[in-house]
């Protein structure tokens, strides 16, 4: 029998693996720190929380990474400002995180708040502003062609029916409850679909429609454009489709745009202009959602839901994690 010696891939491969339960830990900290104040009416106080505890368990982890989706500029942000260093020390990375996907969702304990981190080689995300980004996903096993951002509500509720075998009755479409989609909304429901309509966050709103059994079948709609990377990140690793083009307000923004990104700032964008290569996702419930379990906390202990996915190898994990307080160093409790 000859003797199998570890070789460089497989030492790749294994560091891997560790790398993705790293970043559980670290949407675990933002979480377990955000959860202390849920329900409590304080949003900036939530927020705060997720962000340091983040922060802080970047330190442990094995990458030299540069925050390129973060909580703004580095004189609008103390902490995961665009450009901060974080990480060990390890393969170059770039991070597109939010700390706290969700935080009047926090401060009302209202469902589907998240914390969320993607990770990929560098250069592989899109450097997005904070500016709105018009967004369609659909999930996986349907043809490339089913829905199209420039195509009319109707012919999209109609191609995806009829390529999923069904009715336009049958599916639901999910997007942001905001002035701005009332039109979309009457539209999609004089065609026949339900909508659900969600407050906040929708990256746990895009995730869904690409997860079997979520309830979700299509999301469309605008919110913000680093949450549509990081929405991305997930749907390349369950081979969701999804296009977004960002909405410029004024010149301003668009001058912004060229600044991060090569490309037409007005171009339309696939699921791999926003995020390609090898692609590692971690999101952890704050409160309970359709994508995850919020925080169980006791005055001693916390448990947590997490989501862990990669692309490479098409991999989903869901992470319950038992936590003692008095063992952890991330954060305060």
């Amino acid at each position: 029998m000859s003797e199998n010696k570890p070789g460089k891939k497989q030492s790749y491969q294994a560091s891997d693996r560790n790398l993705a339960l790293e970043l559980v830990r670290v949407t675990e900290a933002a979480a377990l720190a955000a959860s202390r104040w849920t329900g409590r009416g304080n949003k900036n106080e939530a927020d705060g929380a997720a962000v340091e505890a983040m922060r802080l368990a970047f330190d442990t982890v094995a990458i030299d990474g540069t925050v390129v989706i973060g909580e703004g500029e580095m004189d609008e942000a103390p902490m995961l400002y665009i450009g901060e260093k974080v990480g060990a020390g390890g393969p170059a990375m770039d991070i597109a995180v939010d700390p706290l996907e969700g935080t009047s969702l926090t401060a009302k304990n209202a469902p589907n708040a998240l914390t969320v981190v993607a990770l990929a080689e560098q250069g592989n995300f899109l450097h997005a502003p904070d500016i709105y980004m018009d967004k369609i996903a659909i999930g996986a096993g349907l043809p490339p062609d089913t829905v199209s951002l420039d195509a009319s509500i109707e012919t999209n509720l109609r191609n995806l029916a009829r390529a999923r075998k069904t009715t336009i009755e049958e599916l639901t479409l999910c997007t942001l409850d905001r002035d701005r989609h009332e039109e979309l909304i009457a539209r999609a429901r004089e065609a026949g679909a339900r909508v659900m309509l969600i407050t906040d966050g929708d990256v746990a709103g895009v995730i869904a429609a690409c997860l079997p059994g979520s309830g979700v079948d299509i999301y469309v709609g605008s919110g913000g454009a680093p949450e549509g990377v990081l929405a991305a990140a997930a749907l390349r690793c369950v081979d969701g489709f999804m296009q977004a083009r960002l909405m410029f307000e004024n010149d301003e923004q668009v001058s912004r745009a060229r600044t991060m990104d090569e490309g037409d700032p007005r171009r339309l964008l696939t699921l791999t202009d926003l995020a390609r290569g090898d692609v590692l996702f971690s999101a952890t419930g704050v409160t309970d959602g359709a994508l995850l379990r919020g925080v169980r906390r006791t005055a001693e202990r916390g448990v947590t839901h997490s989501i862990v996915m990669r692309s490479k190898s098409g991999t989903v994990r869901f992470i319950e994690g038992q936590h003692n307080f008095a063992t952890k160093t991330w954060s305060p409790t």
